[in-house]
């Protein structure tokens, strides 16, 4: 598994077409709490929830997002209904 990096903005469009539940089935599929899905995806809920992994450069489209474990990201994109 490589790492991938993509802007932020792109992360979070990517969480945006989601159907509906999805953030709980992967959570589930990958044994996660919902809030660590969310924090993969730029939330920031560490009381709940674990860091995922990514790591934020600040620059243009709210940064560069390098994401070393794509796992969450991978199954994510096998969601999107295109």
């Amino acid at each position: 598994m490589m790492a991938r990096t993509i802007t932020f903005s792109n992360l979070r469009k990517i969480k945006d077409q989601l159907p509906d539940g999805s953030i709980r089935e992967i959570a589930t599929k990958l044994n996660l709490t919902e809030e660590t899905v969310r924090n993969y995806f730029g939330g920031w809920n560490f009381d709940r929830g674990q860091s995922a992994g990514i790591h934020i450069e600040k620059g243009p489209e709210g940064g560069i997002v390098t994401i070393e474990d794509t796992t969450i990201l991978d199954l994510a994109e096998s969601m999107i209904v295109r």
